[in-house]
């Protein structure tokens, strides 16, 4: 056979290869566009890379829209994140199959969807936050694997999908300054925090695709940086699969971060230093760039095999049936199954953040009149984030209590007050909807409070119609006059409820000591009004955790401009949290009756056995996570940091035995070079239902079980 690259029985490698070998070298320059042309003569089709997938499949018309990535990460659930991940690759099919069979190849239509977003939420005013799993490197990581467990599938030839890990590597705002701006870090921050997450994914789940940031990282661009992208990327880590700027990156070199000359060099830069994808149109410049002796034709090449490889496994040059994924309906999309799916994942991240006098669940019977009030109890986008798809039912709040309640309690509504603004109506003075809320308050016979944020307030820098114009929080306040109206409404006397809808941390200290209860809800998905009526009522009993930590003020935090770790995230912040990350109440109780471990000595060889057993004390059935936090007991060290999870589900009186496995890696600390070190002294294991820190025991009650190690032996590197 002549034509190789259709011999189904050689490696893709090899196929990508020859196919790349029959090109031209403007055919193969303009094969890393993301908007790939066809070329006729090799049964090329067109192919556009770029298709997004963050909670469901986005901006190509109807999809299941699953809560957003933040409110994922809520339900501490690996096993979750893979079942959702696995919908969304399995309507992607659904939907790429239909569109094939129709010749549409338009962007958002393709099955390399870039997606997760695995960079570290580490300052709560960073508006894009609510697209990541949070502030934890060990939790990112395992959300980050099992996601592209589920987007790429697990057939031993062809990828389900192509997943991508993003924004490589130090990533985290300021919005309005990431085409310039660098982000500095030390070996020490980078190997602790930002690298974890993004190394798993290469490692473990072998994710196909890798996307660089905007910014530059330590005076090097992410998409041309040689350090990130050839010497710990490809050389430290293996991974083999293509790395894609993100979108117009590549021209940021000269017009922003000015280290190159023009659109040539810049081009050259890129791809010389592994990045294969161009997200633009700059690549185009490479045709000249060759001429110019700026790149070789041969380092071209190599990048257009890549992108051929991973088409390959997706299937997309192969006639046999072996490909089960090509099989697979439109009819799938937004299907029953996949709804009932989306209501579960939406009841799992919900977050109980106080239940004074366990006001809640309300008991339906006992109501005649229900006031819901604040500027979320009906607003659509704040069920969805961003990076989203279109669902074909919406369902608010407002619509979730309506529907649940039917006709048997009196329901009074009131929007109370904008998002943002002081009044809602332009020509209105200020404050212009509180006395119907006030009105709608006294009326009630309890009242849910439904405020906090929408995609218009967090956001990527440049979205349409985002209020803060860059995307970022300018502080961690409840914007506009939202606290006014929630004040106005608990001078009622009235039990009030307040639920609140965001993608990051907000500062509630008023409302912590004032309100009975309180309900962190995410950006809750389509069926997100539907999740959070059945939670409020207790036919759901709540379960998710803080994936982030909720700080008391803005003013404690370090400079956002600041990449240092030093006071940020749970694990060096010196302040105490008004809610920790890894807290959340459940309307059960549950008691870990003993922990231990097999051995009380630390080795770099050695693993830990931790055995657990929990309880479900209470009255009602429920999930809850048991998290294993590791403390080396030493100045200078980080605080309690997360190395073990897992969710249990237990009927009312049901034990439960589970075991972790610890190793060298969850003890060792890196020092300021950059390498993990085992350390002589005393370590501590904490097993429990939250962090071991005084604020969590204070407001759950429970304190986890410690067990104490120690290590006797000289300081040794602990080998990754």
């Amino acid at each position: 056979m002549t034509d190789k690259y259709k011999d189904e029985t050689l490696s893709f490698r090899e196929r990508a290869k020859d196919l790349v070998s029959k090109m031209t070298l403007e055919e193969k320059v303009y094969q890393t566009l993301h908007g790939a042309p066809a070329i006729d003569r090799l049964g090329v089709k067109a192919y556009n890379y770029w298709n997004e997938a963050l909670h469901g499949v986005a901006r190509a018309g109807v999809a299941t829209v699953f809560p957003q990535a933040i409110g994922l990460a809520a339900a501490f659930d690996e096993d979750l994140i893979e079942e959702i991940a696995d919908c969304i690759s399995t309507e992607g099919r659904g939907k790429f199959n239909m569109q094939q069979e129709y010749g549409d190849t338009d962007i958002y239509k393709g099955l390399t969807f870039w997606s997760p977003n695995v960079n570290i939420f580490r300052d709560p005013r960073w508006g894009r936050g609510h697209e990541t799993f949070g502030e934890d490197p060990y939790l990112t990581s395992r959300l980050g694997v099992r996601f592209i467990n589920g987007i790429q599938g697990r057939h031993e030839k062809y990828l389900k999908a192509a997943a991508c890990a993003k924004h490589f590597a130090v990533h985290s705002g300021p919005e309005d300054e990431r085409h310039s701006f660098n982000a500095v870090a030390s070996a020490k921050d980078m190997r602790e925090t930002y690298f974890p997450a993004f190394k798993a994914c290469v490692k473990e789940a072998h994710v196909e695709a890798v996307m660089g940031a905007y910014n530059r990282t330590n005076g090097e661009p992410c998409c041309g940086s040689r350090t990130l992208l050839k010497d710990v990327l490809r050389d430290e880590w293996g991974f083999d699969g293509h790395v894609t700027s993100d979108c117009w990156a590549i021209k940021d070199f000269h017009e922003y971060h000015m280290v190159t000359d023009g659109p040539k060099e810049s081009a050259a830069l890129a791809m010389n230093n592994g990045c294969d994808l161009n997200c633009g149109n700059i690549n185009g410049n490479l045709i000249q760039a060759e001429k110019d002796g700026l790149i070789s034709e041969e380092t071209i090449e190599q990048s257009v095999t890549r992108l051929f490889e991973t088409r390959m496994k997706l299937g997309l040059f192969d006639e046999s049936g072996d490909n089960p994924y090509s099989n697979i309906s439109y009819d799938v999309v937004d299907c029953d199954e996949h709804k009932a799916l989306n209501l579960k994942a939406s009841e799992k991240c919900i977050t109980l953040l106080k239940n004074d006098d366990k006001i809640l669940p309300l008991k339906k019977e006992s109501i005649k009149k229900i006031g819901i009030i604040g500027p979320n109890a009906d607003n659509r986008r704040a069920l969805v984030g961003n990076y989203e798809g279109t669902a074909s039912e919406y369902v608010t709040i407002l619509d979730g209590i309506r529907e649940y309640l039917g006709d048997s309690v009196r329901i009074k509504y009131s929007e109370g007050c904008s998002i943002c603004k002081d009044r809602i109506s332009g020509l209105a003075q200020a404050n212009d909807r509180t006395a119907e809320a006030r009105a709608v308050a006294a009326e009630s016979d309890v009242v849910i409070a439904c405020f906090g944020l929408d995609p218009s307030l967090e956001g990527e820098e440049g979205d349409q119609g985002n209020e803060f114009a860059s995307g970022d929080k300018p502080n961690l306040k409840l914007p506009g006059i939202q606290e006014d109206v929630l004040k106005a409404i608990y001078e009622s006397g009235k039990p009030v409820v307040l639920v609140l809808l965001s993608g990051s941390a907000i500062a509630v200290p008023w409302a912590d000591e004032h309100i009975p209860a309180i309900i962190q809800g995410w950006y809750p998905g389509a069926q997100g009004g539907r999740a959070i009526a059945r939670v409020l009522f207790g036919e759901v009993n709540p379960e998710g955790k803080l994936p982030v930590t909720f700080y008391k003020t803005t003013e404690e935090l370090p400079d956002f401009r600041d990449y240092s770790m030093d006071g940020r995230t749970y694990r060096y912040m010196k302040n105490e949290a008004l809610y920790p990350f890894g807290y959340g109440l459940s309307y059960t109780d549950y008691e870990i009756s003993y922990a231990e471990t097999d051995t009380d000595e630390l080795g770099v060889d050695k693993k830990v056995k931790v055995s657990a057993s929990i309880t479900n004390t209470g009255a009602m059935d429920g999930a809850q996570t048991v998290q294993v936090y590791v403390k080396f007991l030493s100045d200078g060290a980080p605080n309690y940091q997360l190395k073990a999870l897992k969710k249990v589900w237990l009927c009312v009186g049901e034990t439960k035995h589970i075991e972790f496995t610890l190793d060298a890696d969850s003890f060792g600390l890196y020092v300021d070079d950059g390498v993990k070190v085992l350390s002589k002294g005393n370590y501590e294991i904490y097993v429990g239902m939250s962090q071991p820190d005084e604020r969590s025991i204070k407001l759950t009650g429970k304190k986890p079980v410690c067990i104490a190690m120690h290590y006797d032996g000289d300081d040794v590197i602990v080998p990754e």
